[in-house]
């Protein structure tokens, strides 16, 4: 079935004179006016529908959503399985899966933009000009293009062509397990300048060091954001 779904991936998606969305930005190419919110988008073919979180409204809207954090209210502190498939609730809190993320780099050339905000209301976010993920049995290698704006700065440079790791699956470059010393699962390298998928502890008031939600570049990683979510948006659109 996995395969099947995979090769439905690899065909164009249209029922009669309707373009299936393969992503957000399909959805806001079609209405502009489509608030933020949940969606179903089809990816894998028109048999799987894949709900994500839109937002609409960032720099031009469009982004498919595949990391949020915002309350503390999901656990990311999780083993390989669960980031391969995904978890959380696309209202709050949730990661998109690994697969699923995979798929959509597939269909499209995609950019990345990752948006955080401190305790004290400032906001940074960092731009990225591609994303693209390899297949499991490749790691779940990460691929960025240049990082191109932001204030926030780019704490992903070393963490761009590393693969997954997670505290049941190391596959970074340390001695140790990154994703068990710093209590998340992410593309660690040995081990991080940023921490998205960390432990998420309000107003960096924990004593355990650099195993927050952090981004280096912009508050260090000893600081908790508040929040951080990673988006993608393709370079082109469905042709409706």
């Amino acid at each position: 079935m996995r395969v099947l779904v995979l090769l439905l991936g690899l065909v164009p998606l249209s029922l009669g004179s309707m373009c299936l969305p393969l992503d957000c930005a399909d959805i806001h190419s079609h209405d502009s006016t489509k608030p933020s919110g949940v969606y179903s988008i089809f990816p894998g073919g028109p048999v799987s529908p894949l709900q994500v979180y839109c937002d609409m409204e960032t720099d031009g809207g469009g982004w498919t959503v595949f990391q949020k954090r915002m309350d503390g209210s999901v656990n990311f502190y999780r083993p390989w399985d669960h980031y391969k498939k995904g978890f959380g609730d696309l209202t709050s809190e949730y990661w998109l899966g690994l697969d699923n993320i995979v798929l959509l780099t597939m269909r499209k050339r995609n950019e990345l933009r990752v948006d955080m905000e401190d305790w004290t209301g400032g906001k940074a976010y960092a731009h990225y000009a591609s994303i693209s993920v390899d297949p499991e049995q490749l790691g779940y290698t990460l691929h960025l293009g240049a990082f191109t704006t932001g204030d926030a700065g780019d704490a992903l440079k070393n963490h761009n062509g590393m693969k997954f790791t997670t505290f049941d699956k190391d596959q970074d470059t340390w001695d140790k397990n990154c994703a068990s010393s710093f209590m998340g699962g992410f593309w660690y390298l040995n081990c991080h300048d940023a921490n998205p998928n960390g432990l998420y502890i309000p107003d960096s008031a924990s004593p355990h060091g650099p195993v927050y939600v952090s981004w280096d570049t912009w508050k260090g990683n000893t600081y908790s954001l508040k929040t951080i979510t990673m988006k993608m948006r393709s370079l082109s659109q469905c042709s409706n």
